[in-house]
């Protein structure tokens, strides 16, 4: 039913997509692929929006032990389109901020989202106060589900996301710093690293022939991490992160550095540099 509006939006995109325009290379090649990705995206924010209905109804009824269950795999659908999410930085700091970007970190009242919730349930094992929280994390990301639902998708911002989210392994994850209080972190991992071989994937067919090695190299790199990651799977989600041996976590590292300096490489091979 969308399909068409979708690939009008992917197609205005690219004839829009400026600089590669004015060189004269824009690909009308990637109306596809971007299209696909924008219903990637769509499909992603609709499973966020249940899941964080789901999540925040456990907070509010003051459910710890459903709360803490479904804290690791409603934050995945985010992950997994962060570069999207990150076009709206109002939006990304109010769900997905840290402590440390507040003065009183932890205590102060401004500290909201996801992570505001993750320190109530792990550190304090309460949910005592949370319930304001939880409203506004859920009216954030349906906030968010309707922005990108009118926005155009800049190809060059859907292509330099694959390397944008490997980065965000790279800084983040890999340290354990994201998910201080849970050590949910190797799901938060598995979302970045979904949404950015999914862009890898959809780009793929454009540049095989022309680049096999590369892509033979950076597919090498993702099932690397994909195996590594494997190694930690528990029922339908994954250990705590600090089941991690500190081998495994060199590989990870490795793997994921290589894959973010390979995949910034990605928007000048479409000619979108």
């Amino acid at each position: 039913m969308h399909m068409r509006h979708l690939f009008a939006a992917g197609a205005l995109a690219v004839l829009l997509a400026g600089p590669a325009q004015a060189a004269g290379e824009p690909s009308l090649d990637l109306v596809e692929p971007i299209a696909d990705y924008k219903i990637y995206v769509s499909e992603k924010l609709q499973k966020l929006v249940a899941d964080t209905t789901a999540f925040t109804d456990a907070v509010k009824a003051g459910d710890i032990d459903k709360a803490k269950a479904l804290f690791a795999p409603t934050r995945m659908s985010y992950e997994a389109i962060e570069p999207i999410a990150e076009l709206f930085s109002d939006l990304d700091a109010s769900i997905d901020s840290r402590a440390d970007d507040y003065e009183q970190g932890e205590k102060d009242p401004a500290f909201p989202g996801f992570h505001r919730i993750e320190y109530g349930l792990w550190e304090q094992n309460s949910t005592e106060g949370l319930a304001p929280i939880a409203d506004k994390l859920l009216a954030d990301v349906k906030d968010l589900d309707k922005r990108i639902a009118d926005l155009t998708l800049p190809p060059e911002t859907v292509v330099g996301g694959a390397a944008v989210l490997m980065e965000e392994v790279a800084a983040t994850k890999i340290s354990g710093e994201e998910d201080r209080y849970s050590h949910t972190d190797l799901w938060d991992f598995k979302g970045n690293f979904d949404g950015s071989r999914k862009i890898f994937d959809l780009m793929r067919p454009l540049i095989e022939e022309k680049e096999g090695e590369f892509v033979t190299k950076v597919s090498g790199n993702f099932d690397t991490v994909e195996t590594t990651l494997a190694k930690y799977k528990a029922g339908d989600g994954y250990e705590t992160y600090d089941k991690l041996s500190e081998d495994d976590r060199k590989v990870l590292a490795a793997a994921v550095n290589t894959l973010a300096e390979d995949l910034s490489t990605l928007r000048g091979k479409l000619g979108l540099d």
